[in-house]
C-alpha cells in the first residue's frame, strides 16, 4: 500500500506524524520547499499539549511518482478542480482520496473522481504551523479528542473505506456515521460560527468565546445554521459528544442569553485554535471562507432561509483579503 497526504500543512503535518511513527510509510506533500525541506531534515516538530519529534518523508507536488492507494486530501477548496484533477492520475485503479477538508467537498470531488473513488472525513482537532516543518497542537490532546468522522459513501467498496478508517485510526478514534451530511454540517456550523467570527476579529476560538459582544455574534450565527440545516432536512449530529442543535438553539430571549454565557465552557478544549482562514489571510493568501459561511449562504438562499450574520462574515472577511479593511475587533460593530 502507498499513502500520501495532500496539502501537509499544520494538520497534514500532524496527522503524516502519527501515522509515520505508527510505523506506516506515508508521503506528506506540500507546495513549499522551505517546509518539505525542514521536514526531511529535522522531522516534523510538534508542540503544544503534544510534544514530539518524528522523522517524516515529505515531496512537492512536482516530486511525485507512481500511483498511492490512499490520497488524503487537506488542501483549500478554492483549488479542487485543478489539485483533484491533478491527484487523478496518482490514484491507483483500486484507489481512494478522503477529502479532510472544511465545508461540504464530497459532491464536487466525486464528480471529477468518478463513482467509489472518494470519501470524507472531518478532522475533531487543529493546529496551527509555527513555522517550516514545526506545528503547535492547539486543541486537548487527550487521546480521545484526536477524532474524526465519517461516512461510508453507497458506491464505494468497505475494503477502501476501511483503508482509510483504518489509516486515521492510527492517529485517534473514527467514528463512522450512517448520517455523513450531518456530521459535515455539524463541522460547517462550528467553523462558519468560531472560524468565521475568529477571522473578522483576528481571534482564536477561545477568545471568540470569551468576548461578550463576540458572543451575542455567535448565538445568532449558530441559529442561522441550524435554521438552514433544519429548512434543508439536514438532522445535526453530535459534535464530541455535545448536541448542537439541543445545546445552542433558542427560540426566546432568555435560552440566548444562557447560550452565550456557557459558550466558553463549550469551547473550552479547543480554545487555543486559530482559524485557518485567519492563518491564510495573516500569510497575504486568500481564503476559504465562500466553502464555509458562503456554504451557509447558498443553502440558505436554495431553502428559503435569511442568513444575514453570515452574509456579513463573507463580506467583511472579502473586504480583509482585499486590504480595505484590517482584521481586528472593531469588525464587531458592522453587525447590527
Amino acid at each position: 500500500m502507498r499513502y500520501a497526504i495532500y496539502g501537509a500543512g499544520s494538520l497534514g503535518t500532524v496527522l503524516g506524524a502519527f501515522i509515520t511513527r505508527a510505523g506506516v510509510p506515508i508521503d506528506l506533500i506540500n507546495r513549499n520547499r522551505e517546509h518539505v525541506d525542514a521536514l526531511n531534515r529535522s522531522g516534523a516538530i510538534i508542540k503544544g499539549g503534544i510534544d514530539m519529534k518524528v522523522p517524516v518523508h515529505a515531496i512537492t507536488p512536482e516530486e511525485m511518482e507512481g500511483k498511492y492507494d490512499v490520497i488524503l486530501l487537506l488542501t483549500k477548496q478554492q483549488h479542487n478542480p485543478e489539485i483533484v484533477n491533478h491527484l487523478k492520475g496518482f490514484l491507483s485503479e483500486d484507489g481512494i482520496l478522503a477529502t479532510l477538508q472544511n465545508g461540504i467537498p464530497e459532491y464536487n470531488i466525486a464528480e471529477i473522481l468518478g463513482p467509489g473513488k472518494s470519501m470524507g472525513c472531518t478532522v475533531e482537532w487543529g493546529a496551527t504551523l509555527e513555522g517550516p516543518g514545526i506545528c503547535i497542537f492547539t486543541s486537548d490532546p487527550s487521546p480521545e479528542k484526536l477524532s474524526f468522522q465519517t461516512g461510508k459513501p453507497a458506491d464505494v467498496p468497505e475494503h477502501r473505506f476501511k483503508r482509510v478508517k483504518d489509516l486515521l485510526e492510527l492517529m485517534g478514534p473514527v467514528r463512522v456515521s450512517d448520517n455523513f451530511l450531518g456530521v459535515r454540517w455539524s463541522k460547517l456550523l462550528i467553523n462558519a460560527t468560531f472560524a468565521g467570527i475568529g477571522t473578522v476579529m483576528g481571534a482564536t476560538f477561545g477568545e471568540v468565546s470569551r468576548d461578550a459582544k463576540a458572543r451575542k455574534v455567535v448565538s445568532r450565527c449558530v441559529k442561522e445554521c441550524i435554521d438552514v440545516a433544519h429548512a434543508a432536512d439536514v438532522t445535526l449530529t453530535d459534535v464530541q459528544g455535545v448536541n448542537i442543535s439541543k445545546l445552542f438553539y433558542y427560540t426566546n430571549p432568555f435560552k440566548k442569553m444562557l447560550i452565550e454565557s456557557i459558550i466558553p465552557i463549550a469551547m473550552k478544549s479547543n480554545g487555543n485554535i486559530e482559524p485557518s482562514m485567519l492563518q491564510d489571510l495573516k500569510k497575504g493568501k486568500l481564503c476559504e471562507v465562500e466553502y464555509i459561511n458562503g456554504e451557509v449562504c447558498r443553502w440558505g438562499k436554495r431553502f428559503g432561509v435569511h442568513t444575514p450574520v453570515n452574509d456579513m462574515i463573507v463580506n467583511i472577511i472579502h473586504e480583509e483579503e482585499s486590504g480595505r479593511l484590517p482584521i481586528c475587533r472593531s469588525n464587531l460593530g458592522y453587525f447590527s
